[in-house]
């Protein structure tokens, strides 16, 4: 099977997994001491979490693995954007969050306990677009925000033909797809922006949210990718697993070293390369200084109570979070993300054996 047949199946058993899961969160187990004296399952467990739809088709393909490894847990996740993911985890109506854009002081000062952020994966924020005859096109930072500016209406536009030489870019409007709900996307692609653009900076900045100059919204990277599908003459910003599956031709970006780069995992890994994560383990990695580095790359993070409220779930969680750091990485690259740095992981096992429930550790990990 592809990979486009394999994520359309992997989303539809998700899909059944959460009508499962509505029925499993109902179970409570009761807390049991194992003998090391660490927390230990008691029968069948559920997990819920809620947020991102940049990391959605690689957490599902962790979850199923994770539940033929471990038969009696089920973990179930709502793609629901960055936004929700925070407020959900805020309010502790799921035992993780999920979120591409790290909380701010003023969220985490929201919820009733310490959260932590556990960095997952990389994945590349895409300019995909829908131009019959154009299979290739490169952008500059200063064709990127025109179009988002609304300042370059035409695809013809001189700022745009600069850089695609020989191209026949035709005579028709420039259709601007965003994502209309709170997202980590969205805060990655505008972190980028103000990086590039003083005009942008000032005039629109960085958020999860922000009002758009110009274009249509669509919820969730799968509702911007069915804009651009359905529209001719569209661009709009999507996480590369989203394009990829959708043979959605994607722009080649001039980095901040100049050179035009494609969104691969090469180029996504290279834009992490060297990275100093700091003990917060978030940090912005767009346009960064590498000549094969592709420009719009993330970090991606689950959101997690340092201390939990349920012993069970949360050594059940602390597992999960440790296997999906270290074996689940090989299942990256297959669905268009980069694994993590080796110096990145070291950081999360340090933070992870942290984690605890009633003052007790929930990982004993050499």
């Amino acid at each position: 099977m592809n990979r486009r047949g394999f994520l359309f199946t992997l989303l539809a058993a998700q899909a059944a997994w959460l009508l499962l899961g509505c029925h499993g969160s109902e179970q409570k187990p009761t807390p049991a001491s194992g003998a090391s004296g660490e927390p230990a399952q008691a029968g069948p467990v559920s997990l819920n979490g809620a947020g991102a739809t940049f990391p959605y088709p690689l957490y599902s393909k962790w979850m199923a693995e994770y539940n033929r490894l471990h038969p009696d847990i089920m973990i179930n996740y709502q793609s629901i954007g960055s936004g929700g993911g925070i407020r959900q985890i805020q309010a502790r109506t799921v035992d993780f969050g999920a979120s591409d854009a790290p909380m701010t002081p003023d969220e985490e000062s929201k919820a009733p306990g310490k959260l932590v952020h556990i960095p997952t994966t990389l994945g590349a924020v895409v300019l995909a677009y829908s131009l019959g005859g154009v299979p290739e096109l490169k952008l500059d930072p200063e064709a990127v925000a025109g179009i988002f500016l609304g300042s370059i209406t035409k695809w013809n536009d001189p700022k745009i033909a600069a850089s695609n030489a020989g191209v026949n870019l035709p005579n028709t409007p420039v259709v601007v797809a965003y994502r209309s709900d709170g997202s980590g996307t969205t805060a990655v692609f505008t972190d980028y922006l103000a990086k590039i653009s003083p005009e942008w900076k000032d005039k629109v900045g960085v958020g999860k949210s922000v009002k758009w100059p110009i274009g249509i919204g669509a919820k969730g990277n799968e509702g911007v990718t069915g804009q651009i599908k359905t529209s001719p003459g569209s661009v709009g910003y999507v996480e590369l697993a989203y394009a990829m599956q959708n043979s959605l031709p994607m722009a080649e970006l001039k980095n901040a070293a100049g050179k035009y780069v494609k969104p691969d995992i090469s180029a996504i890994t290279a834009a992490a390369a060297g990275v100093d994560m700091p003990d917060t383990l978030h940090v912005s990695i767009t346009n960064p200084a590498g000549e094969t580095a592709y420009p719009i790359s993330s970090f991606t993070y689950l959101l997690v109570y340092e201390d939990a409220a349920d012993p069970v779930k949360g050594k059940v969680l602390a597992d999960f979070l440790w296997w999906a750091v270290h074996d689940g990485q090989k299942l990256a690259e297959p669905l268009y993300y980069a694994p993590l740095p080796g110096p990145v992981v070291g950081k999360i096992e340090g933070r992870l054996k942290t984690l605890k429930a009633a003052g007790q550790v929930l990982l004993s990990k050499p």
